[in-house]
């Protein structure tokens, strides 16, 4: 568990660094929405429902790219997902669609590092030790994150995605994030945001 020092500068650190993000950002995000809006002729940002910390559900913001098919319910996204966009396959590379995540921060509904914060249904339903996940605000990135990020390309192998991400990805994202919470450091946060910014490889 982390401790009131941890969790002061954690949160102090978010603060200022998301309202700075906010300002400097801002024409990048509000041009990324209204693109989004033409191509999808829906809102330019995507609201939904997550499970956050303490299992508190809130509303996370991004940029939306993808198109609503009826056709398809899951939430699992796979690489070629014929309802991702050619911009939101752009502004999926470039991050560019996680930052309207950056007032969810300043909100204080999330960090910038974290469990990623899953939809209901997942992490709503942990169990024991595996909720020590949930002690702290889900993050825009993480170590689970950052291990799967070409999660997309790997469901893709599979003829069942949805089964291989509920019995191997996401039980062991749940083993990745309780080490991240067991062994926190402000250090490895920062570390964590610039292997996020870099894109490097272990």
């Amino acid at each position: 568990m982390l401790s009131k020092n941890e969790l002061f500068f954690k949160r102090s650190f978010d603060i200022a660094f998301s309202l700075a993000g906010l300002i400097f950002l801002f024409p990048i995000i509000i041009s990324a929405w209204m693109i989004a809006c033409i191509v999808t002729k829906k809102n330019g940002f995507f609201i939904q429902d997550r499970v956050g910390q303490e299992g508190a559900i809130f509303r996370v913001i991004k940029i939306r790219t993808m198109k609503i098919d009826e056709s398809i319910s899951t939430t699992v996204t796979q690489k070629a997902d014929p309802r991702i966009t050619a911009i939101g396959i752009f502004f999926r590379k470039t991050k560019v669609d996680e930052l309207p995540q950056l007032w969810n921060v300043l909100k204080g509904d999330m960090s910038f590092v974290g469990p990623r914060p899953d939809v209901v249904g997942y992490a709503d339903k942990l169990k024991g030790e595996d909720r020590k996940i949930l002690s702290i605000r889900p993050g825009i990135t993480g170590p689970a994150q950052l291990a799967y990020k070409n999660e997309e390309n790997i469901l893709a192998l599979h003829k069942n995605p949805i089964k291989y991400n509920d019995e191997i990805i996401w039980p062991h994202k749940i083993r990745i994030n309780l080490d991240y919470v067991s062994n926190y450091s402000f250090k490895n946060d920062i570390y964590l945001i610039m292997k996020t910014i870099i894109g490097r490889n272990e």
